[in-house]
């Protein structure tokens, strides 16, 4: 602007989310949120990257295979529709209750997941090559977006519903939905972010699907 042109004249502009002064109160209120919120997701991806990046580069050649085959067992859901039917078999009245909350889980999940979060704003997949992961832990790259892990969201849901029906069970399944989580970075395909609020999406809702009255 140069020294004789009025102030007046200045456009209101919006440098870098941050909102010109003549903005009203509620813009540069949310303008200034957008910023603080853009910076902290800057901030958190940098933090998801590098815990990817260590994941790939732990040298733990003995767990490639039986993860790698754990991460491909949780496709399609089939390793938990498989502990169903054996807690259905074997548990009697209360193991058939707990194993169809379970699989109800476990739709409910998938739909909020694949059909809802996945589509709003899709994440892309981490780059596995740029990482150098290693080749022998590797499973098939979804076509999906990243975040958040279905397979994860999937994991504690099952473990969570079928847990609060069944006490005893609910330590080993638990246990099996973390390995299951966690095998979904070490083989490549999730940043660890998509893990954990998969992880805890899947829990909300298996809790919520146990809650229901018989």
């Amino acid at each position: 602007m140069s020294a004789g042109q009025p102030s007046g004249d200045r456009p209101a502009r919006v440098l870098a989310g941050r909102p010109a002064a003549g903005a009203g109160p509620w813009r540069r209120l949310l303008g200034a949120s957008a910023h603080r919120l853009g910076a902290g997701a800057h901030r958190l991806g940098a933090a998801d990257q590098a815990l990817y990046v260590a994941v790939a580069a732990s040298p733990t050649p003995w767990l490639d295979e039986p993860v790698r085959r754990l991460s491909r067992s949780a496709n399609f859901s089939r390793l938990w529709l498989a502990i169903a039917a054996a807690i259905a078999v074997a548990g009697g009245p209360d193991g058939r209750r707990a194993a169809l909350r379970g699989v109800i889980a476990i739709g409910a999940t998938s739909a909020a997941v694949n059909i809802g979060m996945k589509t709003i704003r899709p994440r892309p997949r981490p780059d596995r090559v740029g990482a150098h992961v290693p080749a022998a832990r590797q499973v098939a790259m979804p076509s999906s977006g990243s975040f958040p892990s279905g397979h994860s969201a999937s994991a504690f849901a099952f473990a969570s519903s079928v847990g609060a029906s069944l006490p005893a069970a609910a330590p080993p399944l638990l246990l099996l939905a973390a390995a299951v989580a966690y095998s979904r970075v070490y083989t490549g395909v999730h940043f660890p972010g998509d893990v954990i609020i998969g992880s805890v999406i899947g829990a909300a809702i298996g809790r919520a699907v146990a809650s229901w009255p018989s």
